[in-house]
């Protein structure tokens, strides 16, 4: 492989020793060499250092041994594309230079004597010498933050932080890429097509952007409307009209341009923009909808296309059928002709485009050098000429039928088009330097022609004319009162007799659309410039819309458009999207009838305005590090503005139009959200979601904790999460949109912990957990052991507010049969997290909860899982940690791994029910009950986690039964009392029992069941001497003494007769909740508590054993 260093040509003078021979190089290509190869002089282009012909090797560098060509090793600098290069092509002069050392002291060759001194690139690491002496760390080179191969130049990828830091003998990691520089399927095929094309076409900013926009912003409105509109409006409201537009259209293109500049832009125009700013929901139902608006917009161009040629024809008195099948024949004739030139390839498309432009201009002087040329026969149309009283009598407007805002709204799809040039960006040759400057500059330079030819008609066309000669009258006759009788004629008779009713003459501003060919020099110039707009601006939009609609399909955001993606050609041209788009435009030209439709068109087009404007402020608003576009001209709050300016534009034009593009875009909007592509492009969204997390979370530092406001958030300790799914389900049925989750994992290691390792199973089991829909977070820590590990998390875990209070463990099944220090050390873990104040719930289930094993998940890593809740046949706290292996981790990883339901191997009997319970929680529980044994008031914890599990839509159909201790005479009054407590509380309830036998003595099966539970762990002092028995207590803490059983007596009874209760009581429920009993820190044994604990639960349905900190979580004060 060959791979030259990144951006040494800087600093060669001063590095390296005179030029070596001739006969050191090689005589080809190494077999390394027709695979990958980095052009040097590509790499110091950026320098301006062009490389010498060769560079010395280091004198200090012994004969290389001999080497198999086969045995390619880990390079220093990878290349991340395949360049094949062709067989004639002579080898880079870069492949034979000596400015690498081996650490090792030697290189490796394919040849015995002669020293290539190129990158062999798969186990060896080599030096350079950067900066004077030996070192592997690169200095700044933009191939390192390339995204994927290019045309521009190929994606290096420089030492990782692990290969400059860690100890020589180390493995290196795994290749990588950086956050976020992750690449979706759609951009590495574009990548691939782009580093494969050769000789593309690309267009400069004139070619490229700025004669498209003018073309398509001077549309037929100019030559046909423009006039009207000074008629109806005047000049200062025409000009005002105008400059509304322009301000639209200026503020939307300094968005545009801010955008363009914020980085390396992609070809798909709107839609790339939008979506790559706001995220593939904007920019998804943007995208389709601005493809579906140009594809129609053809049609739109087309048909006033048609409509003229039909006109010359009816005046020749030369119709083929009738006007409306014209139209259509003219117009089917048309759209093949633009087709056969798109498809052509965009050289030909923008060779016509420079020849419409041409034609456009000249029509456009044509018009203005008429206007100073006053012909006497013209003047019954009413041109006359610049005249001071023309120009104040057209100075204010002279609305008929017609409004400031209707008039507005028939002008401004004239000013749209600003987006021609960036639509097809991934067709310029430096978009980020062509999109400004080509779209601003069309703007200003179509906006200054429109007020000129506001200003220019006005100032010379009489608003009526007769077009009759014997309209001519002496000059200042008494009933003719405006300019053109000064100047020797006298409409009156035009005007008409109703106000707002359209005048009987056919000339002048008012009446004749074609007045710019009276007026010009050359009248059929201005047909010729009619065609030419239409024909132009058609041509901008078919172009447009495949490039859009193939960028959108690439990345595979809706489904059954895949198809479309495909590119042929050098230019990756999208002939498929070409066939589309004129088969929509096809199927509308033969509609014929396009008033309906142009409103929602123009809706369409500012809608799509709005969003890149929306855009800018959304993304300044995220104050991201990443936005920082290198076009300055920009202000958040003026592209907010233009925002909402595009917004109220939508109504001003069509109101319905308006809310049918808004229910469209929203829809499109939900539907994306609803499907979430896996798409992650950097979006303001996401940036404005991490500002405002930031902010609120910090906002809420600053609120004490109030009892109405609390939440149960939870520190549950599952390990890997896919391997206790029922703790996983349970206690999110209670956090989910109401509390904190995190999902607890110790890896018990004793060696130097794997940092990498973790942090890769922390993006995995995160993910996994997103997958899920499980609303938790995926902490983990490596510590010498489980209760080390706890307190890390304990103090650790959350930010701010957002840290948890309440500890869940899995209850130790395995305790008997495990390490009794284990017993010890999970003991230790609930007393610690009452010290630390957190509340604790415990999970027991009979059959277990730990289905790792089942799931083969057990033995995948390097450090052990540690488990809490085992099934009953496992040890709790995984003692196997063999070593792990990549394929094993690989293979396992819950990202590359969908669950297991069941394993190649048939299950026995017990894994089976194991597998069955642990997915209970996801099922809907139907008409049962949670029975609360809310029997030590711990603040309303107890109560408080089975009122928002039954709030939940799987628990609803469930009861809450109440059960609390009391004494026999008071039963009724305890009733009443808790009865009362709950209504203030809020909490519904459909049964209240009071327990008054708890302090009976419990059966003697149970008794002599619990002595055989504690008799291996007693200390036996007695049969021993005192010092013996302290030393062997200090040892084993876990023991019983004999003092202890027979102080605690009483409770382990209470122990033992509350099982046989809740056997008598709730053997069918579908939950419980009980109040957990405490020990006294110190006092109390590990294996006496734990011996409690099993004694309470055991040979039970689900149990939830709850002990809150005493704090008060339940209020009935408003």
């Amino acid at each position: 492989m060959l791979a030259s260093p990144p951006s040494v040509a800087a600093s060669r003078s001063e590095l390296l020793p005179p030029v070596e021979s001739d006969a050191l190089k090689p005589a080809g290509p190494t077999p390394s060499q027709s695979r990958f190869q980095v052009d040097l002089v590509s790499e110091c282009a950026g320098d301006g250092h062009a490389p010498p012909a060769s560079y010395p090797s280091p004198p200090d560098l012994p004969a290389d041994p001999p080497h198999d060509p086969g045995e390619e090793a880990k390079g220093r600098f990878r290349v991340v594309n395949f360049a094949a290069s062709s067989p004639d092509a002579a080898p880079a002069e870069s492949a034979q230079n000596g400015d690498t050392v081996m650490s090792e002291g030697s290189l490796h060759s394919s040849t015995g004597g002669q020293q290539h001194h190129h990158y062999d690139t798969h186990t060896n690491t080599y030096y350079l010498r950067t900066f004077g002496h030996n070192t592997i760390d690169a200095v700044p080179n933009i191939d390192f933050y390339r995204q994927t191969a290019a045309p521009l130049g190929e994606k290096l990828i420089r030492p990782t932080l692990s290969e400059l830091h860690d100890e020589l003998d180390k493995e290196p990691f795994e290749d990588g890429f950086a956050n976020g520089e992750e690449l979706t399927p759609a951009e590495e095929a574009a990548a691939k097509e782009a580093s494969e094309s050769k000789g593309v076409v690309k267009f400069g900013w004139i070619k490229g952007v700025l004669v498209r926009c003018m073309l398509n912003i001077w549309g037929v409105m100019l030559f046909i409307r423009m006039t009207w509109i000074v008629g109806q409006a005047g000049i200062a409201y025409s000009c005002l009209i105008v400059l509304m537009a322009t301000v639209v259209t200026s503020i939307t293109g300094c968005s545009t341009s801010a955008i363009a500049t914020n980085g390396f832009v992609r070809g798909g125009g709107a839609y790339y923009l939008i979506s790559r700013s706001l995220g593939p929901e904007f920019g998804g139902s943007i995208g389709l909808i601005f493809a579906f608006a140009n594809a129609v917009a053809v049609a739109m161009y087309v048909v006033g296309f048609a409509e003229t040629v039909v006109e010359l024809l009816s005046a020749a008195g030369a119709l083929m059928l009738d006007p409306i099948n014209d139209v259509r024949i003219i117009g089917t004739i048309t759209v093949i002709l633009l087709l056969g030139i798109s498809v052509a390839g965009m050289e030909w498309e923008a060779k016509a485009q420079i020849f419409l432009l041409v034609i456009l201009v000249t029509a456009i002087f044509n018009y203005f050098i008429g206007s100073f040329i006053p012909v006497e026969s013209k003047e019954k149309y009413g041109f006359f000429g610049y005249d001071v009283g023309i120009l104040a009598d057209n100075f204010g407007p002279d609305f008929r039928g017609e409004t400031f805002f209707s008039v507005f709204s028939i002008f401004f799809p004239a000013a749209t088009g600003i987006l021609a040039g960036a639509n097809i960006s991934g067709d310029l040759a430096d978009p980020q330097m062509a999109i400004p400057r080509g779209t601003l500059l069309a703007i200003l330079i179509t906006g200054v022609v429109y007020m000129g030819v506001a200003v220019s008609s006005g100032a010379c066309i009489v608003r009526d004319a007769t077009g009759i000669e014997s309209n001519r009258t002496l000059s200042g006759s008494i009933n003719c009162t405006d300019a053109a009788c000064k100047l020797g004629y006298d409409f009156t008779s035009c005007r008409p007799a109703i106000e707002g009713v359209s005048s009987p003459c056919k000339y002048g501003l008012h009446n004749d659309f074609q007045v710019m060919s009276v007026v010009s020099g050359f009248s059929p110039l201005i047909t010729a410039g009619i065609f030419s707009a239409t024909l132009s601006s058609a041509l901008a939009s078919l172009v447009s819309a495949p490039k859009v609609f193939q960028a959108l399909c690439k990345d595979n955001i809706y489904p059954g458009i895949a198809g479309f993606a495909k590119g042929y050609g050098k230019n990756n041209e999208p002939l498929r999207g070409y066939l589309l788009t004129f088969g929509i435009a096809l199927a509308f030209i033969l509609i014929a009838e396009l008033n309906v439709i142009a409103p929602i068109i123009s809706n369409f087009f500012l809608a799509s305005y709005a969003l890149i404007n929306f855009s800018v402020f959304h993304a300044s608003l995220a104050n991201s590090p990443g936005w920082r576009p290198s076009f300055k001209y920009y202000n958040m709050w003026v592209s907010l503005a233009g925002a909402i300016l595009c917004c109220v534009v939508m109504f001003v034009i069509n109101w319905w139009a308006a809310l049918l593009t808004n229910v469209i875009v929203l829809s499109l909007y939900i539907y994306v959200s609803y499907k979430k592509p896996d798409v992650n492009w950097g979006s303001s969204t996401q940036a404005l979601t991490y500002h405002q997390a930031l902010t609120h979370s910090l906002q809420l530092c600053g609120v004490a904790d109030h009892i109405k406001t609390y939440r149960p958030q939870c520190l549950v300790m599952t390990g890997a999460p896919n391997s206790r799914p029922a703790i996983l389900h349970l206690v999110h049925a209670f956090t989910k949109n109401v509390g904190l989750m995190v999902c607890g994992h110790v890896r018990i290691s004793s060696r130097r912990p794997n940092f990498k390792e973790l942090n890769n199973d922390t993006l995995r089991y995160q993910r996994w957990l997103l997958h899920n829909n499980s609303k938790a977070f995926y902490t983990p820590v490596v510590a010498e052991d489980l209760r080390q590990g706890t307190q890390y998390l304990l103090q650790a875990a959350g930010l701010g507010r957002l840290r948890p209070n309440t500890l869940v463990l899995g209850f130790k099944n395995d305790w008997r049969i495990g390490d009794i220090k284990d017993v010890e050390t999970y003991i230790n873990v609930i007393h610690d997290a009452f010290d630390f104040q957190y509340g604790v719930v415990i999970l027991r289930l009979r059959e277990g909860l730990d289905i790792s094993h089942i799931q083969g998940q057990d033995d995948s890593s390097g450090m052990k899982d540690v488990v809490v809740s085992v099934d009953m046949s496992k040890d709790s706290d995984g003692d196997s940690s063999k070593p792990s292996s990549k394929a094993t981790s690989v293979q396992n990883s819950p990202a590359v791994q969908k669950e297991k339901t069941s394993p190649t191997v048939p299950l026995n009997v017990a894994d089976q029910q194991l597998l069955d319970a642990s997915q209970q929680f996801q099922r809907k529980q139907g008409k049962g009950t949670v029975d609360v044994w809310w029997l030590f008031d711990d603040g309303g914890l107890t109560l408080l986690i089975p009122y928002l599990i039954n709030n939940k839509k799987k628990w609803k159909d469930c009861k809450i039964r109440v059960f609390i201790g009391g004494k026999i005479n008071r039963i009724d009054h305890d009733r009443r009392a808790m009865a009362t407590l709950l209504s203030k509380f809020r909490i519904d309830f459909s049964d209240i029992t009071v327990l008054g036998d708890i302090n009976t003595k419990p059966k003697s099966e149970g008794v002599t069941e619990f002595a055989e539970m504690t008799e291996p762990y007693k200390l036996r002092e007695d049969d021993m001497e005192q010092e013996a028995a302290e030393k062997l207590k200090s040892e084993e803490p876990w023991r019983i003494t004999d003092n202890e059983l027979e102080l605690y007596k009483a409770k382990s009874n209470r122990q033992i007769r509350l099982n046989e209760l809740l056997k008598e009581h709730s053997s069918t429920a579908n939950l419980i909740v009980m109040s957990m009993p405490l020990a006294r820190k110190g006092a109390v044994s590990s294996a006496l508590y734990m011996a409690w604990l099993d004694t309470l639960s055991k040979d039970l349905p689900p149990i939830l054993l709850v002990r809150g900190n005493h704090q008060s979580v339940l209020t009935f004060y408003s």
